[in-house]
């Protein structure tokens, strides 16, 4: 095969959006279909090679999988030691149990397996995970378990029905995408089924470009297309977000861009040339390793810094990790590259010593996280866990809306209640900040059947996603007290204006249906993982993490107190500010002497959720 500076113009592409998107740079809102750009060259680069050695009769298994253990595995298994010591020193139990399952899963390429599966609302920020990056190469390794295996058994039947299997399958696979960007947007972004089909679209690509009797496009046809594929690249990184739907039909942008490229954008094209000069070509040769380094560096940065940090930081991160990104080119994947270095038996000897390492040394935090390194200090749960196992163990019907789980990319939609008896006569209505009051309103109003309804998103009335929550509120005839509240400061942006009319439409509705209306507030938001509160390493504390000044929970309060306080003169609805038992007149704290109160920077656990129930219980 031969080498096409292109190519590696396109890596540079696909890996210097990715790290912008990583370290918070707005203006690469869509960087991240750096990672779809990867897996169409990586589909064209495998297929070309497995095609020419069938075309030849030379193809062997063993040698495909030798390649890719010396093409993926040095540096991977060097920047996953390399995270060992920082994450010894560096992260909290809670932090370190999912950091070790993701050495397991990392060594037996199941890592998007597992950060799927950790995907819900409640899990640890995704940008806190060191190795959350490896899911990109565990689906393409799933790819390479199925796909020489399918192209060796099927070879005899040629390749014309071959290309009808594969497109077969290209467009199941992208039919699931769609609908699961939709409908299960975390299946969709981690599961090779749904991400199968841009690995194909580089192997349809290598299919065509194989045949020695193809069509010749003309110069200015190859000009307009090559340029046109660079221009949907460029569209969907600066133009694509997070709130795009991914990767369905979305994604036929940058990946058939890509091909496009691939297919048109040859070295006496202009498009080709500017893609393929010297200094993408000089960062594609290093963007495997750019793209391994830039999330570790990123993620012991947010935990060591205790915070995010500044956009100063982060350009100095990715700098860094492009220079870590040559050494470990220069002196780990080309070595390893070089069969008269290292043998096929030393590569593959050494990838087994290594994979076993890591699932043992995984293994053995697994569960606590190595707890050990740190002085407890507090009581109470830290983590979501043990708040959502008290509920489901004393409370009742708290599965899943089937509904909204077509409709979020959370599991958090629940409807429990405290008795599994009646119509409920208290519902907390909202997203999780109502979920978080209603266990310690139960706790303290035992003989009222208490509920709550909650999704992620407003509890307003004119809410589509509300809509059959509200539709069996209001049917249902029985005087009903309906609690109103959220995490108002997650959503001020988008809907501080719209706060008033969501409520007052809501408010009204309800009242006009005979129900009972309350406002409730919010409590204290930190900026800190209350397991700072808890763990205190020996040689520093971090007791002033634990707590925010009064000032800044009445700017946070501020944002939304005055019209919440608006709605209850107008509308004749009792208003409950809930922080008053975790401030004083100089601070708000997520602690008791003795105990932590929160399980993350805005949920109440257990105990804290007790503390407000029992000062807000006078209320209902």
């Amino acid at each position: 095969m031969n080498y096409r500076r292109e190519i590696d113009g396109l890596r540079a592409l696909a890996v210097l959006p990715v790290i912008l998107f990583h370290a918070g740079f707005e203006v690469f809102s869509g960087g991240f279909v750096g990672v779809d750009i990867f897996f169409v060259i990586s589909g064209y680069l495998i297929t070309s090679i497995i095609l020419a050695e069938l075309e030849l009769g030379t193809f062997s298994i063993v040698n495909f999988y030798e390649r890719r253990a010396r093409r993926i595995l040095p540096a991977l298994f060097l920047v996953v030691l390399v995270c060992i010591p920082f994450a010894w020193h560096w992260l909290l139990p809670s932090d370190m149990k999912d950091f070790s399952r993701s050495l397991v899963a990392v060594s037996l390429f199941a890592s998007n397996f597992l950060f799927w599966n950790e995907s819900g609302y409640f899990d640890t920020a995704s940008e806190l995970k060191p190795l959350l990056h490896t899911w990109s190469l565990a689906v393409e390794e799933q790819y390479y378990v199925i796909f020489p295996l399918f192209l060796m058994i099927s070879w005899r039947i040629g390749k014309q029905r071959i290309l009808v299997l594969l497109a077969i399958i290209f467009t199941a696979s992208l039919a699931a995408a769609q609908w699961s960007s939709v409908a299960k947007p975390a299946t969709a972004f981690f599961l090779l089924p749904t991400r199968g089909w841009e690995l194909l679209l580089g192997a349809f690509t290598a299919f065509y470009l194989s045949q020695a009797d193809r069509f010749e496009f003309s110069r200015p046809l190859r000009e307009i297309f090559g340029w046109l594929g660079l221009a949907l690249i460029i569209f969907s990184v600066f133009i694509y977000n997070k709130l795009t739907p991914f990767p369905g039909f979305y994604a036929l942008a940058p990946t058939v861009g890509t091909a496009m490229i691939i297919l048109f954008a040859t070295p006496a094209t202009t498009a080709g040339k500017f893609i393929g000069n010297r200094v993408f070509v000089g960062l594609g040769l290093i963007s495997y390793s750019a793209y391994l380094w830039h999330q570790p560096l990123f993620a012991m940065a947010r935990h060591r810094i205790l915070g995010e940090p500044s956009w100063h930081v982060f350009a100095l991160l990715s700098a860094a990790a492009l220079t870590l990104a040559y050494f470990s080119w220069r002196f780990v994947e080309l070595p390893f590259r070089d069969k008269l270095r290292f043998t096929r038996k030393s590569i593959f000897l050494l990838a087994l010593i290594l994979s076993i390492f890591l699932i043992y040394f995984g293994s053995l935090g697994y569960n606590k996280g190595f707890e050990h390194r740190f002085n407890r200090q507090l009581v109470g749960d830290v983590g979501h866990a043990e708040f959502h196992k008290y509920i489901d163990d004393n409370y009742y019907d708290c599965e899943p809306n089937a509904i909204a789980k077509q409709a979020l990319s959370w599991q958090g939609y629940l409807r429990c209640k405290q008795s599994k008896k009646g119509v409920p006569d208290v519902v907390l209505l909202g997203d999780s900040h109502a979920e978080h009051l209603f266990l310690g309103l139960a706790e303290y109003k035992p003989n009222i059947n208490i509920a709550f309804y909650i999704l992620d998103g407003d509890p307003y009335i004119s809410n589509p996603q509300f809509n059959n929550i509200f539709n069996e509120l209001l049917n249902n005839h029985k005087p009903q007290h309906i609690v109103l509240t959220m995490y108002y400061l997650l959503r001020l942006d988008a809907t501080a204006s719209g706060l008033y009319e969501g409520f007052a439409a809501t408010i009204k509705t309800l009242k006009d249906a005979g129900k009972t209306v309350s406002l409730v507030g919010n409590v204290p938001s930190f900026h800190q993982n209350p397991g700072y509160c808890v763990y205190t390493l020996p040689s520093k504390k971090l007791s002033s993490s634990c707590y925010i000044t009064i000032d800044e929970a009445k700017r946070q309060s501020g944002a939304y107190h005055s019209l919440l306080e608006k709605l209850s003169k107008e509308y004749d609805v009792v208003y409950t500010d809930v922080d008053t038992p975790l401030c004083t007149d100089t601070k708000c704290a997520m602690t008791n002497d003795e105990s932590v109160l929160y399980r993350d920077k805005n949920h109440l656990n257990i105990l804290g959720s007790k503390l407000i129930g029992r000062y807000i219980s006078d209320t209902f």
